[in-house]
C-alpha cells in the first residue's frame, strides 16, 4: 500500500528595512526615542510542517502575547456645551443643538516607546477635554494630547509613565498582499481582542476623511485593507505582522451595518511614523505639497487624452502656489515615478508626497506626450513656503482645533475685505460647538480685526478660560458675514 504525503509550504522571508533609532525632541527639550525594528522576518504560511511531517496550523499565540501589552484602551470625554442663556441672543443660533451632559467615546491606541507616547486615531480624541488611558494591567492614566492630524486621522497622546511595553514600526512598503496580520484593539469595550487575517489590498482610498479646501482635498488615504475582524472600538489599535512589528493603525471599516463585514482599513506605518515624528517634534504636521489636481489613469482617460501610458497620475490642473508648476511640470503630464517609487495611481502619489516636508526635494518622472521627462521639485507648504512651521506658531490656536494661514492680496481684493486669515483645518472646540467649515476666513475676533495668524494668536492669548469668543468672517464661495460663538 502506497502512502502519499502531500506537503504544502509557503514560507517567504521578508524584512522591514528601517533606519534604526530616530531621536525627536518634545516641547521640554527631552530626547524621545522611537524604535524601528530591523530585519524582522514575516511568515506567510497558513500551515507549517513539524519534524514528523504533520501539518500544524500556524500558531498566533506567541505574537499575541508579545503585542497585547502595548495596545491600550482610550476613553475620551467631552463636557456639555455652553448654556444658551449665557450666550448673547444674536449668536445663540450658531451653537447648534445643546448636549445633555458629558459625552464619552472609547477606542484603542498603541504605545510606540517606553516613555508613554501613544499613537491613535484623531477621531478617538478629537475635541476631548479629558483623555484616559487604561493599560493591559488595568492601570489608568490621564493623557495629554500632543498633536492631531485630521488629514490622516492620526493623533499622538502621552501618559506620564516610563518603562512601558511598546511596538516597533516596520516598513509598510515591504508588506505583501496575502501576508498574515493580526489586529489588536478594544472593540465594543472587549479589551485586548486579537483577530487574524491577511492583507487583502494596499493603497486603498475609501473617501472617509473629508478634509477639502478650495485648493483641493488635503486628506491622505492610502489604506492597508485587511480581512482581520475590526469593529467599533478598534480605532487606533495595532495591525501587526507575525513578528509583532507595527504595520499600521486600524482606522475604519466598510460595512452597511456599522459592524465588521469582511473589510477593515489601517493607515500604513510609513505614513504613521512620519506624522508621529512631526507631531512630537513640531507640534503640527509639516506637509510637503505638490499643488496639483490629479486623476488615476485608466483606459477611458488614456483614450480621452490620447495618452501614451495606461498607468500613472494624470495632472489635470494646478493650485495656487503650486510646487509642481513652479518646477516646470505641465498640465497633461502623467506622473509615473517619484524618486525610485513607481506611481500607478493618484493615491500612490498622494501617499508618497505625504511622507515629505516643505523644503524636501523630489525627482518627479512624467510621461509627456510619449517622452519620459524627470523634473526636480522642491516641495512647499500649501501656503507656498519651504520653511517648517515652528511650534510656537501653533500653540495658541491648536487648543481650539484650528489651523490657519495668512491670506494673499488677491483673495482680499476678490472678497473686498481688508484683512483676514483662512481656516485650513478644523477640529476641537470650534468643530464641536459650531458648524464652521474649512475655508472660513476669520476677519474679526470679538470685533477686533485680524490681519494675520500672528494677530490671531495675540488676541487669543489674552482670552481667559470660559470667556465667550465670537469669530466673524466670510467664505469665498458664499460671501456674506457669518459669526461663530463658543466658550474658550
Amino acid at each position: 500500500m502506497k502512502r502519499f504525503l502531500s506537503l504544502f509550504l509557503a514560507a517567504v522571508l521578508g524584512s522591514a528595512s528601517t533606519v534604526g533609532i530616530i531621536k525627536w525632541f518634545d516641547k521640554d527639550s527631552q530626547t524621545v526615542k522611537i524604535e524601528y525594528a530591523q530585519g524582522l522576518p514575516v511568515s506567510q504560511a497558513a500551515y507549517s510542517v513539524n519534524e514528523k511531517g504533520e501539518f500544524i496550523p500556524l500558531d498566533f499565540t506567541a505574537v499575541a502575547e508579545k503585542v497585547t501589552p502595548a495596545v491600550v484602551n482610550i476613553r475620551s470625554t467631552q463636557t456639555g456645551t455652553t448654556r444658551s442663556s449665557e450666550i448673547p441672543e444674536p449668536f445663540r443660533e450658531f451653537f447648534g443643538p445643546q448636549q445633555q451632559g458629558p459625552s464619552r467615546a472609547t477606542g484603542s491606541g498603541v504605545l510606540i516607546n517606553a516613555e508613554g507616547y501613544i499613537v491613535t486615531n484623531n477621531h478617538v480624541v478629537q475635541g476631548a477635554e479629558l483623555v484616559e488611558v487604561t493599560l493591559l494591567d488595568n492601570r489608568t492614566f490621564k493623557a495629554e494630547v500632543i498633536g492631531t492630524d485630521p488629514d490622516t486621522d492620526l493623533a499622538v497622546i502621552r501618559i506620564t509613565e516610563k518603562g512601558l511595553p511598546y511596538l516597533s514600526f516596520v516598513d509598510s512598503d515591504q508588506a505583501k498582499v496575502g501576508e498574515w496580520v493580526l489586529a489588536i484593539g478594544n472593540p465594543y469595550n472587549l479589551n485586548s481582542t486579537v483577530t487574524a487575517g491577511i492583507i487583502s489590498a494596499k493603497g486603498r482610498n475609501i473617501n472617509i476623511i473629508n478634509n477639502s479646501t478650495e485648493q483641493g482635498n488635503t486628506a491622505i488615504e492610502s489604506f492597508i485593507q485587511t480581512d482581520a475582524a475590526i469593529n467599533p472600538g478598534n480605532s487606533g489599535g495595532a495591525l501587526v505582522n507575525l513578528s509583532g512589528g507595527l504595520v499600521g493603525i486600524n482606522t475604519a471599516i466598510a460595512s452597511p451595518t456599522g459592524s465588521y463585514s469582511g473589510y477593515g482599513f489601517a493607515v500604513p506605518s510609513n505614513i504613521v511614523s512620519k506624522i508621529v515624528e512631526d507631531l512630537i517634534t513640531f507640534g503640527t504636521v509639516q506637509r510637503g505639497w505638490l499643488g496639483v489636481t490629479i486623476q488615476t489613469v485608466n483606459s477611458d482617460l488614456a483614450k480621452q487624452e490620447d495618452l501614451e501610458v495606461s498607468e500613472g497620475a494624470y495632472i489635470a490642473d494646478f493650485a495656487e502656489k503650486s510646487s509642481a508648476k513652479d518646477a516646470g511640470l505641465q498640465k497633461g503630464d502623467v506622473v509615473v515615478k517619484i524618486d525610485n517609487a513607481t506611481i500607478k495611481t493618484n493615491t500612490a502619489l498622494i501617499e508618497y508626497i505625504g511622507r515629505h516636508r516643505p523644503g524636501d526635494k523630489v525627482n518627479v518622472t512624467v510621461n509627456r506626450n510619449g517622452k519620459v521627462v524627470t523634473v526636480p521639485v522642491t516641495l512647499k507648504s500649501r501656503a507656498g513656503k519651504t520653511e517648517v512651521v515652528k511650534p510656537e506658531e501653533k500653540e495658541t490656536y491648536a487648543g481650539l482645533g484650528l489651523e490657519l494661514e495668512d491670506l494673499d492680496q488677491k483673495i482680499l481684493k476678490k472678497l473686498e475685505i481688508e484683512n483676514g486669515v483662512k481656516v485650513t483645518a478644523l477640529g476641537g472646540k470650534v468643530a464641536r460647538y459650531t458648524d464652521m467649515r474649512e475655508g472660513f476666513i476669520i476677519t474679526k475676533v470679538n470685533d477686533v480685526p485680524v490681519k494675520s495668524v500672528k494677530d490671531f494668536n495675540e488676541i487669543i492669548k489674552k482670552k481667559k478660560s470660559g470667556e465667550l469668543i465670537i469669530l466673524s468672517g466670510t467664505y469665498e464661495d458664499f460671501p456674506r458675514e457669518f459669526n461663530y460663538a463658543f466658550r474658550y
